[in-house]
């Protein structure tokens, strides 16, 4: 039988790459070696029709060559009989808080993008929400979901976790998140005020001082030169997590402000950790460094069409999860707080259920009365932590989404093939 040949034209070497591009289509190859042939280029011969036609699939991350010639290029490729798959894991549009927006706007890289989608033959995406979002502004209805996977044999996905005798409660992510983290102000002061942080630890993972800053002087002219460390978000990360480090030991502190690399001797006696960020390849690893993860997001289209990532990394590494009850966090969580008939009777515990979730309406009331009670209950943590894995383990496996990106593949293929025979015999 001959091989469907796929080419994977991913949108950059590392980050959304992996989960979208390249891990995906590695593991189709190596799951079904007789099916399918994978190449993965960066740089692909668009310009070549002879080399293009070798190829059954193309898959490309939200464009394929440059913007300007992507419609033409996808017509091209209908032309020549090669079945086309754009993916798209974020919302073209991030709103003015995100760090990337006067460089989307100013560039009308959003417009680029939706025009993208509007021309594309196919369409793969990461959650039913962001789904309906696109077939609402392209008429597409070839819009198919494949959530982001892990491969538990990953040794980043196996669980290892660092014994403490503290409840500790991570937060792992990228620089975009200011306003979502900005959700947790007040957290740690109220906690310290119940005589709780001997019995806790924050953890903030991914903390980053690489960047540059654009200095515009009095004649517009413009220069760059490397941010300081207090002009990074990470910094204004860390304060909210330290209460602006009145939570830490003056030892501590010292030592954070001087922001070298290393672990302080003292770490496990302190309500907080810093981790410095890692490679996509070893990132999840630290999930080993707390027990609950924290998954606030400010309530925005950009976020409501997000993937439930940290869901799923959280339940593959057995971790207890708090998130926004809201967008992508509704797809496989249930709150485990069941809210009492009256104001005389006791909260619940849902112990079937697999997270809590906060009200947006609430947040300066429920992400402390969650993260409290999970502190002073830490039988319920092993209860959501539990919970959670059985939800994800199954659904989100690298094994179990690539057996449905085969069948999308070659259903999709067939379907090609069978009309472009129907369009031959009424030709002829």
């Amino acid at each position: 039988m001959k091989k469907i040949k796929v080419l994977v034209v991913p949108s950059d070497r590392t980050g959304v790459s992996y989960f979208r591009s390249t891990k995906p289509h590695i593991t189709l190859e190596t799951m079904f070696p007789n099916e399918f042939h994978v190449d993965i280029e960066y740089e692909p011969k668009i310009d070549n029709d002879a080399w293009l036609q070798q190829y059954d699939i193309i898959h490309y991350h939200r464009t394929f060559g440059p913007y300007e010639q992507h419609e033409a290029l996808i017509k091209r490729c209908n032309d020549l009989g090669i079945l086309t798959f754009m993916d798209i894991d974020d919302h073209w549009a991030p709103g003015p808080h995100h760090p990337a927006y006067l460089i989307i706007k100013n560039n009308e890289i959003d417009k680029k993008i939706l025009g993208n989608i509007q021309s594309a033959s196919n369409i793969i995406t990461t959650t039913s929400i962001f789904a309906d979002e696109i077939k609402r502004v392209s008429k597409n209805k070839n819009v198919f979901v494949l959530p982001n996977a892990i491969d538990p044999t990953e040794k980043q996905f196996t669980p290892n976790p660092e014994p403490s005798e503290r409840i500790r409660i991570g937060w792992l992510g990228g620089s975009s998140h200011e306003k979502d983290l900005e959700l947790l102000n007040g957290l740690v002061a109220k906690l310290t005020s119940d005589g709780l942080m001997d019995k806790v630890q924050f953890v903030l993972c991914g903390f980053d001082l690489r960047g540059i800053v654009t200095v515009i002087d009095e004649h517009g002219k413009e220069t760059q030169r490397p941010i300081t460390p207090k002009e990074s978000v990470w910094y204004r990360y860390e304060k909210i997590f330290t209460n602006n480090y009145d939570s830490v030991s003056p030892e501590y502190k010292d030592f954070l402000l001087s922001f070298q690399k290393g672990e302080f001797e003292g770490i496990a006696n302190e309500p907080y950790r810093r981790v410095w960020t890692k490679p996509i390849s070893t990132y999840a690893s630290n999930y080993n460094l707390f027990d609950i993860s924290l998954a606030p997001i400010e309530e925005n289209l950009f976020n409501k069409v997000k993937s439930q990532l940290k869901v799923i990394e959280a339940g593959f590494h057995k971790k207890a999860i708090i998130a926004q009850d809201f967008g992508p966090y509704q797809i496989d969580l249930k709150n485990a707080y069941v809210k009492p008939a009256s104001k005389h009777d006791v909260p619940k515990f849902d112990t079937e259920a697999n997270a809590f979730l906060v009200n947006s309406s609430r947040n300066h009331k429920e992400w402390y009365k969650y993260v409290k009670r999970l502190i002073l209950n830490p039988e319920e943590v092993t209860i959501l932590q539990t919970n959670l894995h059985n939800t994800v383990k199954d659904v989100y496996s690298i094994e179990s989404v690539t057996k449905n990106r085969r069948d999308l593949y070659v259903n999709t293929l067939n379907e090609l093939k069978e009309n472009k025979s129907l369009e031959k015999d009424v030709a002829s």
